[in-house]
């Protein structure tokens, strides 16, 4: 799978967890969201090895 987060990617092969792919490109899954084809991901969904995702900072404010 591709993923891209600014302007950075990566590869990655097999089938990951969001969560657990976040972590193998070294970021922290509290600081990013996953989406998929324009549609948000949870921790949980199980990505193929063919998706492309993109990866957004997540802005807090008060």
């Amino acid at each position: 799978m591709k993923i891209t987060y600014r302007d950075q990617e990566w590869e990655l092969e097999g089938r990951w967890r969001v969560r657990d792919a976040i972590k193998e490109v070294g970021l922290l899954p509290q600081t990013v969201l996953a989406v998929r084809d324009g549609k948000l991901l949870t921790e949980d969904t199980l990505l193929d090895e063919n998706d492309e995702i993109k990866l957004v900072a997540v802005i807090s404010g008060g």
